[in-house]
């Protein structure tokens, strides 16, 4: 999933020992013994008990077909019957996917934006372009709410030189596939992180919070960014 020369794998006695003090480490199985996907995460705390969701991978010839929301609903099962009322976890704000399944399917809550987050060289394609990280909260106890919309007549920003307006409510383009850009035009997205980081930075540090993404905006893929709404 992450490439032949990833290399912050997790030893296997680690696996096996942390599972001792509430760790989760869950697999997706096809017929039997057939390894899809797999989701692990450590307990700790942050002022009180939370599960910090580390990794989770599910193999190319199985995604898109709901194997990594299985997966973090089964986790999300283990860590309420340890007591646990919130989950933690980061992903990258350019990948389209895993902002719609975050935000839109699960209900997170973005919490913090962090640049390069675990350094250029964590794997392959991040150190064409940066590990920056959305972290994000999930409430397990509460019900999902409802999927954000684009709203209409709002200001859309959009590639790398598009001004970032002062309005209650803009809408924060990404590219469709960005991992596919990594590969075509690696220029193009290293503007597209220097960019987003720019307008995370500049829109959370204001009072903004992420309300949604719109993956169906007319414009493309989109994250609703509002002023003051929490």
């Amino acid at each position: 999933t992450w490439g032949d020369d990833f290399r912050e794998l997790v030893p296997p006695t680690m696996l096996l020992v942390t599972q001792k003090i509430g760790a989760v480490l869950l697999g997706a199985f096809d017929r039997g013994d057939d390894l899809i996907g797999f989701v692990y995460g450590l307990t700790g705390l942050q002022d009180t008990l939370v599960h910090w969701s580390h990794m989770l991978a599910v193999r190319p010839d199985w995604q898109d077909r709901g194997v990594g929301q299985a997966l973090k609903w089964a986790q999300r099962d283990r860590a309420v019957a340890m007591g646990i009322e919130t989950m933690l976890w980061t992903f990258d704000p350019l990948v389209s996917r895993n902002a719609h399944v975050n935000l839109t399917r699960l209900g997170v809550r973005v919490r913090e934006y962090v640049p390069n987050l675990y350094g250029l060289m964590a794997s392959r394609t991040d150190a064409v372009i940066g590990s920056d990280r959305l972290i994000v909260a999930w409430a397990l106890g509460q019900p999902t709410p409802s999927p954000a919309t684009a709203p209409g007549d709002v200001p859309l920003i959009r590639g790398p030189e598009a001004p970032l307006p002062d309005a209650p409510t803009v809408l924060l383009a990404v590219p469709v596939d960005v991992q596919q850009l990594k590969e075509e035009d690696p220029d193009a997205a290293r503007a597209w992180r220097r960019h987003t980081r720019t307008a995370f930075t500049h829109y959370l540090g204001a009072g903004y919070v992420v309300r949604g993404f719109a993956r169906d905006a007319a414009e493309g893929p989109a994250y609703v960014l509002e002023l003051g709404i929490d």
